[in-house]
């Protein structure tokens, strides 16, 4: 992984939003990981992991999902709260076809405290 920044002290509040929204839909849907991106418009989608039969996307996937099916036409900033040690490449992959390379991608331990900051590129 490349690009990679420890966390900061003074968290840009906007992007604390979206990981407490993420944080949150982690616990209200008792899913595996729970994440949130932010638009170009400050507009925020927040998801959980989706695990059916026939369909299975992680939290990730699905907020960017999310935001392109409402319209949304670039994103800057993702965030994940999971267990993971980092971003999977399909997380990034997801976040870097809409926001594009530069694109941070927040990651989040469970108790919400940002363990990596990523680009999507």
């Amino acid at each position: 992984m490349t690009d990679t920044t420890e966390q900061t002290p003074a968290l840009d509040p906007e992007d604390r939003k979206i990981i407490t929204l993420a944080r949150s839909a982690r616990a209200r849907n008792g899913v595996a990981e729970g994440a949130a991106v932010r638009d170009e418009t400050g507009r925020t989608y927040v998801a959980g992991t989706v695990d059916l039969a026939s369909l299975k996307l992680s939290a990730l996937q699905t907020a960017v999902a999310m935001a392109v099916a409402s319209g949304a036409q670039s994103l800057e900033a993702a965030a994940v709260v999971t267990a993971a040690e980092e971003p999977a490449e399909a997380d990034r992959a997801a976040v870097r076809d809409l926001g594009g390379p530069e694109t941070p991608v927040l990651l989040a331990g469970p108790d919400g405290t940002v363990r990596l900051t990523v680009q999507a590129g």
